[in-house]
């Protein structure tokens, strides 16, 4: 922002003078003196610079504000086998990642958790982990496989519709093993993707939404990605993906406003995860366990989407590179520098598997 801002000031003096007149609470009757032409420039390109000083505190000040309290959605409710007492918080894709800490935090704030994923072995070690951690928390887990496009949520929603839902966390995803040509993309991984990312996604929040809706509190998270931001050469289905729930929550987000059901994609740039394939922590790359505490602490927050609605970049690594992708530089620029990112991947992916390869054939 400040190398952009400071071109900005050098190419225009007297944008650079108004400016610092400005700061010193100078008087400004010089201006006068001007030529028009120059002086309505010089005036827009103040309000530009404006906006995007404006755009930026923002930014900040949502940061450093908290969000919603989770009590407005159910927390501390009491046991769920009571319809008019109880609200568990449902999460899919829970067993590993972002899932597991949005179960196991949503369990310390006070909701019930109802897990779903796949696999029962690891669902059972996830709802042992809780009742340990937070004995008075009940935790149901429900096995599906989000990847059938013949999966039984008829199963689900007789599971579900006895409990008063007050979170849904539509976390469960599934990306490429590495950057792929579309063309190269095996037919089921594109039909996985799709089938995990997105039509689940509104399987699950169609069953919990009437419910929410008639009891008039809810909150629906849907884990979103920066590959909706900025689209993704080589990952091209998964971007697509993830658009569509950048949008549909929008969508949706507007729908239910007045009902008191809360609707909100959490743009969310890397993390340590099995999916991501990174295991070091940095500032700008959280562990799951940072990045969902920034999430709860920030509902209702846009952070880094400054200026669009049911949107919201929390964590503060990852909200002014949000920023900064919205605010500098063209869209065919980012495309540019996404397919020239994931080739580079893709490089090193292939160099990676031939070494193996090679290591392979010489243990034998």
């Amino acid at each position: 922002m400040l190398i952009g801002l400071g071109s900005l000031l050098h190419r225009s003096p007297l944008l650079a003078r108004m400016v610092l007149a400005l700061l010193r609470r100078e008087s400004l009757d010089w201006a006068t003196d001007c030529p028009l032409t120059t002086l309505v420039l010089a005036l827009v390109g103040a309000g530009w610079l404006g906006s995007y000083v404006l755009s930026f505190a923002r930014m900040l000040v949502d940061l450093a504000r908290p969000g919603i309290p989770l009590k407005r959605f159910g927390a501390n409710k009491g046991a769920w086998a009571a319809r008019t007492d109880s609200c568990p918080a449902v999460v899919t894709g829970a067993t590993a990642g972002i899932g597991r800490d949005f179960a196991l935090q949503l369990a310390g704030a006070g909701f019930n958790v109802f897990l779903a994923s796949r696999t029962t072995s690891k669902l059972d070690e996830i709802a042992q982990e809780i009742t340990a951690k937070y004995p008075s928390v009940k935790t149901q887990v429900h096995a599906i496989d989000f990847s059938d496009a013949k999966a039984d949520y008829a199963a689900l929603k007789t599971a579900l519709d006895p409990l008063d839902v007050g979170v849904l966390v539509n976390n469960v995803g599934k990306s490429y093993d590495e950057p792929t040509f579309f063309q190269d993309l095996p037919d089921q991984d594109m039909i996985d993707i799709v089938e995990i990312n997105v039509n689940a996604a509104l399987k699950v929040t169609k069953i919990v939404v009437p419910g929410m809706v008639s009891r008039k509190r809810g909150l629906i998270l849907n884990v979103g990605s920066f590959a909706s931001l900025i689209p993704s050469p080589l990952l091209a289905v998964y971007s697509g993906s993830k658009a569509f729930l950048s949008t549909w929550s929008q969508a949706l987000g507007s729908e239910l406003k007045g009902t008191g059901v809360e609707v909100e994609l959490l743009n969310t740039y890397f993390v340590v995860s099995k999916l991501s394939k990174i295991r070091r922590s940095s500032w700008m790359i959280p562990t799951p366990k940072t990045y969902v505490r920034s999430v709860l602490s920030h509902i209702g927050v846009q952070g880094g989407a400054v200026g669009q609605p049911h949107i919201s970049t929390p964590y503060h690594g990852h909200a002014p590179v949000q920023w900064v992708v919205d605010h500098f530089m063209s869209a065919g620029f980012w495309l540019n520098y996404n397919r020239k990112l994931h080739l580079d991947i893709r490089r090193r992916a292939l160099r990676k598997r031939e070494r193996e390869a090679a290591k392979a054939v010489k243990a034998e």
